[in-house]
């Protein structure tokens, strides 16, 4: 099943993020470091290299993700033209405390009050940008909700004579390319849950976790993950839960146990998972280049 989420109120806000993008320096994407390129929106990259604005890449929520791989993608990305990027949990106010400086550092011009630094905060939904906010400013100043699309409309902050940050709505964007992409993006919950269907999306987190966190699985579940295939860990999940349909003979709930998966992967319970890497991201581009460029007939 391919995933797609692109609630209407997104066209006007990419229009109005498109005219924004003229009047700022550095664009701060916040990102989910458990799946920061999955989660990374090609058209915020369109409209930077538009404009020619760098990036200061915010990569949220480590205490989620798998440290290892985090530092991974912090190198990867400091590799690249125009961009710098750092690892924080947005509910610390010591970490959010260093982008102002990081910033600064893309656009050195903008030093004084009578240039004061301009930030575009953006990002997909869900991935922590108003908690970030909230955070920076020192009052509540953007709506935080578990569920993706909170925030619908531009504002403007003045944090101080020197430094406004303009926050803008989570977006997605109209075609999610890579079906990988879709599922990441569905079991982190950035996706509403009316594009997905929950019980493919768990299926799909289980071949991750077998591949990479097996000892995480038993750590959480205490079942022996070695045997069982993506199908067989939800079903594990759904004996050990007690997901069991009423009046069914015993059968199991799949859809109950799918969101007890999910649910433990996106609160921390299952421990600190990176759903890509470097690595596993150049294969799946590799990978998908091969399936376009291989004549029809000749796939294996």
């Amino acid at each position: 099943m391919a995933i797609q989420w692109f609630p209407g109120h997104m066209t006007s806000a990419r229009k109005k993020a498109a005219e924004t993008m003229a009047d700022i320096d550095v664009v701060v994407e916040v990102l989910d470091a458990r799946l920061p390129e999955a989660g990374s929106n090609p058209m915020i990259h369109e409209l930077r290299a538009h404009r020619q604005r760098p990036c200061l890449k915010v990569l949220n929520k480590i205490d989620l993700a798998d440290p290892e791989v985090t530092r991974a993608w912090i190198e990867h990305y400091n590799r690249q033209p125009g961009v710098l990027a750092v690892a924080i949990s947005a509910k610390k106010a010591g970490d959010v405390a260093k982008l102002a400086g990081l910033a600064q550092k893309l656009a050195p011009h903008r030093n004084d009050t009578f240039k004061p630094l301009r930030l575009m905060i953006m990002g997909i939904p869900n991935v922590g940008k108003s908690t970030l906010l909230n955070t920076w400013a020192k009052r509540k100043v953007a709506a935080v909700g578990d569920e993706p699309a909170v925030t619908k409309s531009q504002q403007r902050i003045n944090l101080s004579p020197r430094l406004i940050l303009v926050d803008t709505p989570g977006m997605t964007w109209p075609k999610i390319e890579y079906d990988a992409d879709g599922f990441m993006l569905a079991a982190s919950h950035a996706i509403g849950r009316n594009a997905v269907i929950d019980e493919e999306v768990a299926i799909f987190l289980a071949g991750i976790l077998l591949e990479r966190y097996p000892t995480l699985l038993q750590a959480r579940y205490g079942f022996d993950p070695a045997s069982l295939d993506p199908t067989g860990v939800l079903e594990a999940v759904a004996k050990r839960r007690g997901c069991i349909l009423k009046g069914r003979g015993g059968e199991l709930d799949l859809e109950k146990a799918a969101m007890v998966f999910l649910t433990d992967y996106r609160s921390g319970a299952l421990g600190r998972i990176s759903l890509e890497t470097p690595q596993t991201r150049q294969a799946m581009l590799a990978g998908a280049s091969t399936k376009i460029d291989t004549p029809i007939g000749q796939q294996s």
